[in-house]
């Protein structure tokens, strides 16, 4: 369990680029050539973590728990079942807000614009190791859980229109029209087309 001690802005958060060459150099705690985990250490946030390869999936949760390198969570656990019996060699699991919390409830109630903004820049990255980046859509109905995180999911999916990415989701969408957490998927289950901008435009009205 991930409770946060209280709001990043009261944190020194340690800048994307700066936390990306730390973690592309070699670490006593695992195989950086098997891991990409920025921060390379357990904090209060998270920008990324997965897995190494040449055919990436990333992944688009809500925010990270506690999951670290050799020791993945059942949502982890998860997509990278889904992610290698989809054809893909890896998984890289990105968080529309990159705040720890393992109730979401217990996110922060105000967005952090540095944070987003750090969040942003490792998006931005994530998007550079393909060229055709293949985003998974998988936050579930726990993006209801703050206004903010629609504001944030707007500046990602114009990020991933300029990188020309394609969107999937795992099997179809919940009624609600948000796509499936990966949590309670079978590790087989299929990739499906998503049709992001009418799912952003559908929560604009």
């Amino acid at each position: 369990m991930h409770i946060p001690q209280g709001p990043t802005a009261a944190l020194a958060l340690e800048l994307f680029d700066d936390a990306l060459a730390a973690a592309l150099r070699p670490s006593p705690d695992y195989d950086v050539s098997r891991w990409l985990y920025v921060p390379n250490h357990y904090s209060e946030y998270r920008y990324i973590l997965g897995t190494r390869g040449r055919k990436p999936l990333i992944c688009m949760g809500i925010n990270p728990s506690t999951a670290a390198p050799d020791a993945l969570d059942p949502t982890l656990q998860s997509a990278q079942r889904i992610a290698l019996s989809n054809g893909y060699d890896s998984f890289l699991m990105f968080n529309v807000y990159a705040q720890r919390a393992t109730r979401p409830d217990d996110m922060e109630r105000s967005c952090n614009p540095v944070l987003h903004a750090e969040n942003r820049r490792a998006f931005w990255y994530l998007l550079s190791l393909s060229p055709a980046p293949a985003l998974w859509a998988a936050w579930g109905n726990i993006i209801e859980k703050r206004g903010y995180l629609m504001d944030c999911m707007r500046d990602f999916a114009a990020d991933a229109s300029a990188a020309g990415a394609g969107w999937f989701t795992a099997g179809p969408l919940l009624k609600s029209g948000h796509p499936h957490h990966p949590l309670y998927l079978k590790g087989d289950t299929k990739l499906l087309a998503f049709d992001i901008d009418r799912y952003l435009r559908d929560r604009a009205t």
